[in-house]
């Protein structure tokens, strides 16, 4: 692992430093179906997946406004890199779940670990056995197993009464990764496969993936407070902001110089790429001003200056659902007045089309589902529609 270089103080002008590597290495990132090798390195060596590793393991802490920062400036040069980095990030954090001597082992170990997770739990099952459980499943879409020094898998545990969801940590020595990621979008995350055939995971190695504020108490440390939910949510929409970000700064660079067809006129000129441009810019900046209000919401429940409600929780994802598609619907704006050049497939925007509109297949932001559930439990509820 290369030397992490720094204190937290200068890490997102360390990261922007990396952006002309990510940016160069994208394309050949997304042919390769995995991130590049390089890039990898360079970005461990910026210390960012230190972020949510505590603070007693000489972890930065961040707050979740230089989260947001971090992920866009990573996410303009590359989604599909971006959404490795923050997951990446977060996934310290779940470490968080598990018992204070495993954290100490993984963390002394190293000072932080590259994971992919699952938040699937239909993907194994867990049988207790003696001395810890049996593990035996597939999981799809594990994002980060390329370059993984650990795995993260949810799975269902067998009980007296009902299965109980649960998180375990083993070692990509215990698995098997089979290359099933031949995809049309986020094809340089290389998500591939992870398949389990009756691991032995012990005790210790697993942890309930709950609300850590649900038993926290008044003391709980600020990584202790993060709601799981929203942070989740937020991880995978931080991405399709830079997407979006950077599809609306290609889209005026063009406007610079494109004739179109059977005129001479350039299009910066057209009253109607005028107005398109204003539109998806706005959009843009309303989209990434949703997200970093979502992302105060949770900074102030993490700092314990208020707490979140269950009910709190579904509507913040539910929001952060809505950015990911707007988002998506600007980009989809930018490509239809961009003309046909485009959609060569080695073009900048289609792959950034491409990346995101895979983004909204993940099950987070499944709006229609999450907006359900929001509205079955406002309608249950007596707080107050605006407060």
């Amino acid at each position: 692992m290369n030397a992490v270089q720094g204190p937290p103080e200068g890490l997102l002008d360390r990261v922007r430093s990396v952006v002309p590597l990510i940016a160069e290495r994208a394309a050949a990132a997304e042919r390769a179906r995995k991130p590049d090798d390089e890039v990898i390195e360079a970005l461990k060596a910026t210390g960012v997946f230190r972020s949510f590793v505590p603070r007693r393991y000489q972890g930065y802490e961040i707050d979740m406004h230089l989260y947001v920062d971090i992920g866009i400036a990573v996410s303009e040069a590359c989604a599909s890199t971006g959404w490795i980095t923050t997951f990446y990030m977060e996934h310290n954090w779940l470490i968080g779940l598990f018992a204070d001597d495993l954290q100490h082992e993984v963390f002394t170990e190293a000072p932080f670990i590259l994971a992919p997770g699952s938040v699937n739990p239909k993907g194994g099952l867990a049988v207790r056995r003696e001395g810890g459980y049996e593990l035996s499943g597939r999981w799809r879409f594990a994002t980060g197993i390329v370059h993984a020094d650990w795995v993260l898998l949810s799975t269902m545990v067998e009980t007296d009464e009902d299965p109980v969801q649960r998180l375990c940590l083993v070692r990509p020595s215990d698995i098997r990764v089979e290359d099933t990621w031949h995809v049309d979008g986020m094809a340089a995350t290389g998500s591939r496969d992870i398949i389990a055939d009756r691991v032995v995971v012990p005790e210790r190695q697993m942890s309930l993936l709950v609300p850590p504020v649900v038993t926290a108490g008044e003391d709980a440390t600020y990584l202790m407070r993060l709601p799981v939910r929203p942070f989740l949510s937020l991880t995978a929409a931080i991405p399709a902001v830079g997407a979006a970000r950077r599809a609306v700064t290609l889209y005026s660079d063009l406007l610079q110089e494109r004739v179109r067809f059977g005129t001479r006129k350039v299009q910066k000129e057209s009253a109607s790429a005028q107005i398109r441009l204003a539109n998806v810019l706005t959009r843009a900046r309303a989209a990434e001003t949703v997200l970093r209000a979502a992302a105060d919401q949770i900074e102030q429940q993490a700092a314990g200056r208020k707490r979140l409600s269950g009910l709190a929780q579904q509507e913040l994802g539910l929001t952060i659902a809505h950015v990911v598609r707007d988002c998506a619907e600007v980009v989809r704006e930018v490509m239809t007045g961009s003309g046909a050049s485009v959609h060569f497939l080695d073009h900048e925007l289609q792959r950034i089309n491409r990346d995101v509109q895979m983004m909204c297949a993940h099950t987070v932001f499944d709006v229609d589902l999450a907006a359900e559930q929001c509205g079955r439990a406002r309608l249950d509820s007596d707080v107050p529609l605006f407060l």
